[in-house]
């Protein structure tokens, strides 16, 4: 669906307060903040850390390979001639030569070597390491081979025996045996592939871009290198990690691939089953639409700091190999929320099941799965996805419509990586004019399954953009009731978005019929009810901050005694005693002063949560707040945030 940009909503400010061209094109966006330039690129591509780059002769010889691929020669028998009893000279038959045989790969986790159907191709932004520097890429030169056509010459052919006649005919039969190819682990599914067509089409390698693989095949890539384990499943399916192997148990590797394997270990993959085109399970799983409008998303939001980094999206047939296999049993015996399907029962998916797998950098834990305690915890991560949120607006007209506690992810920015909450030193050490930042804790925005966003499309002088929605009425989402008080108000967010999307009112949540196409449109509101559910989130399920344990004095070791200690100076003695017993009550002046300061903070850190609350309440809110902009920049009008703390986010 194709929409255009609508004019700048007046009177609702940006937190940059910066003027809006007329027209938006891709040339014109702008990402407010900072973040790496380069992701990891994906551990399963051809060019992945895992295999040895190969020569620039073997590169020139399989790209030719690869040309010669897709040339069709549709060879006829010719018949033989009859001997002719006058011929009497022979002309000798020069032996073929043989073929070039194709190395095996030197472990497990390398990919199959290529082939004429598997090519690998250097990606772009892939810069060559210290130790193997750059070599000419001598295949992008073509090579053009001229046949001179000759004339006919005539054979003669002595007359031969019946048992030379046989022979012959044997050794014939021998070299149109067709020399088979090695698997590539590709799908050769005429059926299958165009109906993935639409998915293969957002990969950004030329391998997973080329067809369906087989899942074991492209599992086992890596298999010496890593070991997988699952994170967690919902209903879209599931997410898994990749481990890096002890040093014992994998290959030895220089180290600067090391580096990388552990670059890429960072990897979560989330594995989704799509939808059976016709038969069994057609009616059921994650449609092609969806799932292609998902990969759109995350590569078109790939900029934005505070939302997950896209690798890349790979589609595989069959059952889980091995490794994946156990680590989804592993989980269901340790984790209570195992509730998906066993992959290895047939009843719940065929031996031809469809799995889309995203490939995306690790953006740390759910926030659900997190313990938080202090308050300057929770006033980082809620304005951290408020702001991201901004930014997504700004840059796409994002709405997210999931944005529940399993969507966000946390990690610390610590050296060390403790996300325990800040110690009184840590706190005085912080240079924060507005109390943003100080617990280390950085937020991602991840699952976009849901989500509606303009993608707009480069170079359109008009600024036409491609609107990526999911129309959420089909989900079945808005009848459910909570198990529990927490459930309970996730259960009644979903129909406070939806009635800010049919009326404007979220309180207004009495069901009304469906109109199609209209979770295409842009209601950004939808994004401050979601942040209305994780700020209450936040401030009711805290834990106890933990009280400080008073230190104890520590006990002097006994000292040898002095012979001439009954001529000491009493004098001396009580001086340094007194100037002692100083130092100590300014130390206590001093860090009562401390504990004050920074328990005022947090009472002024809790005092502007709290207004939040009020500004976004559902019936007696401020009627102004249209979107996350509008809340980002009412707390930089209040001083409750930088333009620094919205700028400076990701940086290396």
């Amino acid at each position: 669906m194709l929409a255009k940009p609508p004019s700048p909503c007046v009177g609702h400010a940006t937190p940059m307060q910066s003027q809006k061209p007329s027209t938006r094109t891709v040339a014109q966006r702008k990402v407010y903040g900072k973040r790496r330039n380069n992701a990891a690129k994906a551990v399963f591509d051809q060019k992945s850390p895992t295999r040895e780059a190969s020569s620039s002769v073997d590169a020139a010889v399989e790209a030719i390979q690869s040309k010669l691929a897709d040339v069709t020669i549709n060879e006829e028998p010719t018949p033989t001639p009859e001997a002719e009893p006058e011929q009497t000279e022979a002309v000798e038959e020069p032996e073929s030569e043989p073929e070039a045989s194709t190395p095996e790969p030197e472990s497990l986790d390398e990919s199959p070597a290529p082939t004429a159907e598997t090519q690998p191709t250097d990606l772009p932004d892939e810069e060559p390491s210290q130790e193997e520097p750059a070599k000419p890429k001598y295949y992008e030169q073509m090579v053009e081979v001229r046949v001179p056509v000759m004339a006919p010459r005539k054979v003669h052919m002595k007359k031969q025996t019946r048992s030379e006649t046989s022979s012959r005919e044997g050794r014939h039969a021998q070299k149109k045996i067709p020399t088979g190819r090695r698997s590539s682990g590709f799908v050769h599914d005429a059926k299958a592939n165009n109906y993935v067509r639409p998915i293969l089409d957002e990969a950004l390698s030329p391998i997973a871009s080329q067809s369906i693989q087989r899942f074991e095949t492209w599992a086992s890539r890596s298999a010496n290198m890593f070991h997988v384990v699952k994170l967690a499943e919902g209903s879209y399916g599931e997410v898994y990690k990749l481990h890096l192997h002890e040093e014992g148990a994998r290959p030895m590797v220089s180290k600067s691939k090391l580096a990388k394997l552990k670059a890429y270990g960072d990897g979560v993959f989330k594995v989704v089953p799509l939808r059976a085109q016709s038969g069994p399970g057609s009616k059921k799983f994650t449609s092609i639409e969806e799932i292609v409008s998902e990969a759109k998303m995350l590569k078109y939001l790939d900029p934005i700091p505070g939302f997950a980094r896209f690798r890349e999206i790979h589609v595989v047939q069959g059952r889980f190999p091995e490794s994946f296999q156990k680590a989804w049993d592993y989980y269901k015996k340790t984790k209570d929320d195992c509730l998906n399907p066993n992959p290895a029962s047939k009843k719940a998916y065929p031996d031809s099941q469809l799995w889309a797998i995203v490939e995306m950098d690790d953006a740390g834990r759910e926030l659900e799965k997190f313990t938080w305690s202090s308050i300057f915890q929770i006033y980082d991560i809620f304005w951290g996805v408020a702001m991201a949120l901004t930014r997504a607006e700004e840059y796409a007209m994002f709405e997210h419509r999931d944005l529940h506690l399993g969507n966000v992810c946390i990690r610390s920015t610590r050296p060390d990586g403790s996300m325990e909450p800040p110690s009184e030193l840590v706190i005085a050490r912080q240079a924060s004019a507005s109390g943003f930042g100080i617990s280390s804790i950085e937020t991602t925005i991840i699952d976009y399954s849901l989500s509606r966003a303009d993608l707009y499309l480069p170079g359109d002088p008009e600024g036409w953009s491609e609107v990526a929605s999911s129309d959420l009425d089909k989900k079945k989402i808005f009848d459910a009731i909570g198990q529990d008080e927490d459930d309970a108000l996730l259960r009644d967010t979903y129909r406070y978005m939806r009635a800010t999307l049919y009326t404007g009112e979220p309180s207004q949540t009495q069901k009304t019929p469906d109109i199609p196409g209209i979770w295409a449109e842009y209601a950004p509101r939808t994004n401050l009810v979601w942040l209305l559910f994780l700020l209450k989130n936040l401030l009711k399920n805290r834990k106890p901050e933990p009280t400080k344990q008073p230190a104890q004095p520590q006990r002097q070791a006994l000292a040898p005694c002095s012979p001439n200690r009954k001529t000491t100076n009493q004098f001396g003695s009580a001086k340094t005693k007194a100037s002692g017993d100083a130092d100590v009550v300014m130390k206590e002046r001093q860090n009562k002063g401390l504990s004050s300061k920074i328990a005022q903070l947090k009472q002024t850190l809790e005092d502007r949560l709290l207004n939040v609350l009020e500004l976004l309440d559902m019936e007696h809110g401020d009627e102004d707040m249209c979107c996350a902009a509008d809340l980002v920049a009412y707390a930089m009008h209040l001083q409750w945030l930088t333009v620094e703390d919205f700028e400076v986010v990701d940086e290396e």
